[in-house]
């Protein structure tokens, strides 16, 4: 079979999508064709027009509300939804009916991922969709919309990268390749966001990059979008006389963004209402957040407007009437972000964690403190170790350091359209350097926030081919599963647990790893549960090494599996002596393999949502 003509990158984003692609059959090495698929859409009912973006918003309108054709596409004139755009400016006059943050919701471990729960406020009379088939519907939409515009080259011949947040766990990393599958992508790779920002600025900078960053150099990526903070740390060391790119680290999972500016703004509007007497219902303080959301874009990228209007109408037969007017000044948008989201604080601050009320209404799990900054100081605090089996850069960090020290900064994600925000951050790490005399870090300029993972996503596909420089890094973490102790039953005592790591950080995309000879016992026919850990920090650990005891910092409990495991032929309950064996596939999903003595037969334990394991000959 013949190489695929392109490399084609999405990022599926929390609030936009894009696609870019590279032409191979005119590139060489460094130097890229690169282009941005513009994206057909419907803008309004009946009105298609091609954009660079396509907003992640899918909107059900009912049965009765649309003219026949309103929701035509070039390519099916029959759909009865929409997606991008149009979803978008409905949306924020009907949010009841309108699917977001499908991506935070496709992370989140409490709920059901494949069932019909969004949009998660809707009456009963409103269709709803899973966050897994939202995601389908936006990934079809763009393959579609290549395909509209390359019919003699469809995407599901090309290869595929799809983005995700570093700190995406297993089980979300296994559905966003569930999802893209269902949408008909046949050659799929999933490639982490902050690498593909800093992919991007590779590419942009032509072969120069090499100028602006030296051996030794550690790389903050600091990525804000829509729905998460992405932090990683990706250091330059020096391989064979050559530069090489080596990911080091990447935080946690962060359900911080923009998602959360846009309801802390409606928030503020809404009391600078109530102080003049009109009081907002929660329909209307949704609809408000949607219409801050693109105030703030507004504001952001147009710094000559000073404000912006906001109109929120009454969902009564009064439309006119009792429709809310105000508006979002610049002044509100810099105090509300850049205070709240983004203070001045110390290296030692970290994220501040409230007493929770007992109950509380289902929903995404955002994260308890708006400070991005202090989960900066957070990461960098607990990475301050990150670099001591690394060749070239652990002495770059000083003794006595109290976090890991950045030299350089690249951001992304559309929250730093505004430079007041990234001069913020920049100040404050600097402070921290300053502090423990450390020499400030340097601004990697040229990313461009609103494009740059999808370019960066294309410009993988095409390296991955040999061509050009590389990231290396592999798994993001280590990976564990519990081992419980064969102990006698002791009254009021649960069996000890052990750790063993299937996957040490780093392993590689594609590459197998046969854990030692150690034999363990897997329970068939009958239900039983897998317990999963990861950790950002035992780098040390090698496959098979197998822990006692650990602290709370180090390891962090991952979505157990419920399954039953096929006996075949043998009682339901029979404990089978078996070996493992990891693998990590060219997704960058990681799949566990169970072997019998004899080996005739295997049991694949994946990372997979759906509460099923799979049993495989």
């Amino acid at each position: 079979m013949s190489e695929p003509r392109y490399a084609i990158g999405i990022d599926l984003g929390t609030t936009h999508s894009a696609v870019s692609y590279v032409d191979r059959s005119a590139s060489d090495g460094e130097t890229t064709r690169l282009g941005v698929l513009p994206v057909t859409q419907l803008t309004a009912p009946g009105a298609i027009e091609e954009r660079d973006l396509l907003p992640s918003f899918l909107y059900l309108p009912h049965a009765s509300e649309l003219a026949p054709g309103d929701l035509a596409l070039p390519w099916n004139t029959g759909r009865d939804f929409a997606v991008g755009e149009m979803a978008r400016s409905r949306g924020a006059a009907t949010p009841i009916r309108l699917v977001s943050s499908a991506k935070s919701w496709l992370c989140h471990p409490g709920v059901d991922r494949r069932a019909p729960i969004l949009p998660s406020d809707a009456p009963p009379e409103v269709q709803r969709v899973s966050p897994l088939e939202a995601s389908v519907r936006y990934l079809t939409h763009l393959r579609e919309a290549w395909d509209h515009a390359h019919p003699e080259a469809p995407l599901a011949e090309q290869d595929v990268t799809v983005t995700i947040p570093a700190s995406f766990d297993p089980a979300a990393r296994e559905l966003t390749a569930a999802a893209a599958a269902a949408a008909g992508f046949a050659r799929l790779t999933l490639l982490e966001e902050p690498q593909a920002a800093l992919y991007s600025w590779i590419q942009k900078s032509g072969g120069h990059w090499r100028k602006q960053v030296k051996v030794g150099d550690i790389i903050l990526v600091v990525d804000v979008g829509g729905g998460t903070t992405d932090l990683s740390l990706i250091a330059v060391v020096e391989r064979d006389g050559n530069l090489e790119l080596h990911r080091v680290a990447v935080g946690e999972h962060i359900l911080l963004g923009g998602d959360n500016m846009d309801l802390a703004l409606a928030h503020v509007v809404a009391r600078k209402l109530a102080a003049q007497g009109t009081q907002a219902d929660p329909w209307q303080l949704r609809a408000l957040t949607y219409a801050c959301r693109a105030a703030k874009e507004t504001l952001l990228t147009q710094p000559d407007v000073d404000a912006v209007p906001l109109v929120v109408p009454s969902r009564g037969a009064k439309l006119i009437g009792g429709s809310i007017r105000t508006e979002l000044t610049r002044t509100e948008l810099t105090q509300i972000i850049l205070e709240g989201f983004f203070p001045q604080v110390d290296a030692s601050a970290r994220p501040l964690n409230r007493a929770r009320a007992g109950l509380t209404q289902l929903g995404l799990p955002y994260a308890q403190d708006a400070a991005v900054t202090r989960h900066l100081a957070a990461f960098l605090g607990r990475q301050v170790a990150a670099l001591g089996e690394l060749d070239g850069v652990a002495a770059a960090q000083p003794a006595g350091a109290t976090f890991l020290h950045p030299t350089a900064v690249l951001f992304n994600g559309g929250v730093f359209k505004s430079g007041l925000l990234a001069e913020r951050v920049m100040q404050t790490l600097n402070g921290w350097l300053a502090a423990e005399g450390a020499a400030p870090a340097r601004l990697l300029d040229g990313a461009e926030l609103d494009l740059a993972v999808a370019r960066g996503a294309a410009y993988y596909g095409y390296v991955r081919g040999g061509k050009g420089v590389r990231i290396r890094g592999g798994t993001a973490r280590s990976y564990y599963i519990a081992i419980e102790s064969s102990m006698p039953a002791v009254p009021g005592f649960e069996p000890p647990l052990q750790a063993l790591c299937v996957a040490p950080f780093g392993m590689e995309e594609g590459s197998e790893a046969a854990l030692p000879a150690q034999e363990f016992g897997l329970v068939v026919g009958e239900p039983v549960h897998f317990r999963f850990f990861g950790s950002s920090v035992r780098r040390q650990d090698q496959v098979g090494t197998l822990l006692d005891f650990w602290g709370p910092e180090e390891l962090q409990e991952l979505e157990e599996i419920q399954a039953t495991l096929p006996a075949d032929g043998r009682t339901p309950g029979d404990v089978v002596p078996v070996r493992l064996h990891a693998r990590v596939t060219e997704t960058g999903t990681l799949e566990l393999e169970a072997v019998p003595r004899g080996g005739g037969e295997r049991w694949k334990v994946e990372f997979d949502v759906r509460g099923n394991a799979h049993a495989k000959a």
